[in-house]
């Protein structure tokens, strides 16, 4: 007999410390819902690892740990958020997501559905991504010492040696790219953690963007940054790239798609719709001369479709971003101050 035989009531149950003992009731919770949802040939061989070969090219591996709160909210969960925060991660270097790995931490206490709602939107996501998590592990701590649920995931993909997209590669004359609507993510968090009642359902943009990333590299191989705009927003972001490249920039307010509800609802409640996170969004910076192909290319896609042109890059010692406002005037777009969002993914 099985030492995880027997039903899991997860309708009515509760993960407690035994869950996390490594025991029978461990293997009952592995077997019932993580080997149920995520099943796959290497995860079904429950070895400690997972063992895979890989195409030629270079490895890229990026880890994130999803903290999110509310668990639930209008477009996702903290189980797809963590599927598609690393897949996004790791294609921001050009590359093919391969493999997942997930790790959770429960707090006795949590219930047993609620964990499977998560576990099965994370599934779902990472089949629909054709991302396969293959591995993980498991731990509970006291009720009191976590907050429900937290889960790592860690991801693994290939590049191909002749692709370089890094966020050194910003030139001056570069051209800013953005894939769409920003503050989506953030706003939907919010509202749903502070019980905010808009005109306008405002929902998480939270999507992997591997196939969006795949359709541009093959576009334009020499993409010169890529970088998905999550906690501190588009101005964070691109101060982070700015930095990193010894470069200024010039964005236009007009130009940057934002949702009239997230407008609305920053207004409201006083927030900046630069600095709130997104989820399903990227940034892209590219030379000039290929601009236009890759503005056609990002919005020939479903998680393009409302790219927009929305600055430039240019020569500044001094590293600043900086916006010319609807007004016809100009400001700094400085790096955030604080937590505007926090635990917002």
């Amino acid at each position: 007999m099985r030492p995880y035989s027997g039903k899991l009531d997860i309708k009515h149950g509760l993960v407690n410390m035994s869950h996390g003992s490594g025991g029978r009731a461990m293997a009952q919770l592995i077997d019932q819902i993580f080997m149920f949802h995520f099943d796959n040939e290497l995860l079904r061989q429950q070895n400690d690892q997972a063992a895979f070969n890989v195409s030629a090219g270079r490895m890229v591996i990026s880890t994130d740990a999803h903290v999110i709160s509310p668990l639930f909210f209008p477009g996702g969960d903290i189980g797809s958020l963590s599927v598609h925060g690393t897949i996004n991660d790791v294609c921001m270097a050009g590359a093919k997501p391969l493999y997942l790995s997930a790790a959770f931490i429960l707090e006795e206490g949590f219930p047993l559905s609620d964990l499977e709602q998560i576990v099965s939107s994370m599934a779902r996501a990472s089949r629909e991504a054709g991302v396969p998590v293959v591995t993980g592990d498991t731990k509970v701590v006291e009720k009191g010492h976590g907050d429900g649920v937290f889960i790592t995931t860690t991801g693994v993909g290939v590049v191909a040696d002749d692709i370089n997209i890094s966020g050194d590669r910003a030139c001056p004359g570069d051209v800013i790219i953005l894939s769409g609507s920003i503050g989506d993510h953030g706003m939907a968090v919010l509202s749903s953690r502070e019980n905010l009642a808009f005109e306008t359902t405002l929902l998480s943009d939270s999507a992997a963007l591997h196939g969006l990333v795949k359709r541009m590299v093959d576009i334009v191989p020499d993409i010169h940054c890529l970088r998905d705009p999550t906690r501190g927003g588009l101005a964070t972001t691109l101060n982070e790239i700015a930095l990193q490249s010894s470069v200024g920039m010039v964005i236009h307010e007009q130009a940057i798609p934002i949702k009239p509800a997230v407008i609305g609802a920053c207004e409201l409640l006083g927030l900046d719709p630069l600095y709130v996170a997104n989820e399903g969004k990227l940034i892209c910076i590219c030379d000039a001369a290929d601009a236009d192909a890759l503005l056609a290319a990002m919005q020939a896609n479903p998680h393009g479709k409302d790219a927009a042109i929305i600055g430039r890059v240019i020569a500044d010692e001094h590293h600043m971003v900086q916006m010319h406002t609807s007004f016809g005037g100009s400001r700094v777009v400085d790096w955030l101050a604080g937590e505007q969002l926090p635990r917002i993914c």
